[in-house]
């Protein structure tokens, strides 16, 4: 690699199924500008390499390695990691950080087993002090805040998707294309797939800024209702409770918690909740927490910011009222 840079760090960008660059690509570039010189890593099938390496330097990345296989279209999770390794070797990361999606996790795991590197997963932020770079973490729950390093490195870091707030700045595209040798490692291929489009004017739930979650205390599937329309009402992704897909309100790709969805939004407003410690592992790292609840004594007013004692179905009609009317 030409020019390398004295304090590198490597983020692999990762892509939807349409080959655009996925919403995570902010908060990584955000996060390595903070801890060093972000180079990114792109793997993509020909002929996208130039439009997502503009869209990567105009997110912050410094360098823009790019790596075009049509091996992404059958292979899962092999082509990144070796070009993650091919990367690694160029570039000389002082760390390598990887969405914490199903897939980055994944890619982070064979990485770091193939490459003998330390790995530190689902960081809500990282950080350099005398000694290297150090992870963040939110654990048991929510209940402690807890740091992590290595006496050797790069340190692959998976980061939660929306819990870091840092952005970088635009920068000048510079593109390099990365030969990578594939190292026929055992891999699962996709041999047909059917793409589902759903619409919605709702923004994804992993990742949004927003997120209105309902619980138990709305009482049936009808009465979630009020979820959607206070969410629609702020521009928010709606969740949910596992007591409320378990109850039928909703379905399970809404649920938020330690067996669902992870999300760190700046707005969390957590409709008749109680806050299981399921529950608030997963969303215990909003910026902003409003709770309403009848329960005085409910476990999620011990994580909210802001909780309103009182009947869903009296307070947020009013909210919803009172926002109407501002936007008038």
């Amino acid at each position: 690699m030409t020019d390398r840079p004295a304090d590198p760090i490597l983020v692999l960008l990762e892509t939807t199924p349409n080959g655009e660059l996925a919403t995570s690509t902010a908060g990584l570039l955000g996060a390595a500008s903070r801890i060093g010189t972000p180079v990114a890593l792109v793997v993509v099938a020909p002929g996208r390499a130039q439009a997502l390496a503009e869209q990567s330097a105009a997110a912050g990345a410094e360098k823009v390695l790019v790596v075009e296989t049509d091996a992404t279209q059958a292979e899962l999770t092999t082509p990144q990691v070796d070009a993650l390794a091919a990367a690694a070797g160029a570039v000389g990361p002082d760390a390598v950080l990887i969405p914490n999606s199903i897939h980055g996790r994944d890619i982070a795991g064979r990485f770091a087993a193939r490459t003998g590197a330390p790995i530190a997963v689902d960081a809500v932020g990282v950080s350099r002090d005398d000694e290297g770079i150090v992870a963040h973490h939110s654990v048991y729950g929510g209940a402690y805040d807890v740091d992590s390093a290595a006496t050797f490195g790069p340190l692959v870091v998976t980061v939660r998707q929306g819990a870091v707030d840092a952005r970088a700045e635009a920068r000048p595209v510079v593109v390099e294309a990365l030969e990578v040798s594939p190292s026929g490692a055992a891999s699962a291929a996709i041999e047909s797939f059917e793409a589902v489009t759903e619409a919605s004017s709702r923004p994804e739930l992993r990742g949004a800024t927003r997120v209105v979650s309902g619980g138990r205390g709305l009482g049936s599937a009808e009465q979630f209702a009020l979820v959607d329309e206070l969410a629609d009402a702020l521009g928010a992704a709606v969740g949910a409770s596992r007591a409320a897909v378990d109850a039928g309100y909703i379905p399970a790709n809404h649920q938020v918690g330690q067996t669902g969805v992870s999300v760190s939004p700046q707005l969390y407003v957590a409709l008749g909740i109680s806050g299981a410690i399921q529950h608030r592992a997963g969303m215990q790292t909003a910026k902003n927490i409003v709770a309403v609840n009848k329960d005085p004594d409910a476990p999620i007013f011990e994580v909210a910011d802001f909780g309103v004692v009182g009947d869903v179905f009296t307070v947020v009609p009013q909210l919803i009222s009172a926002l109407a009317e501002r936007k008038r």
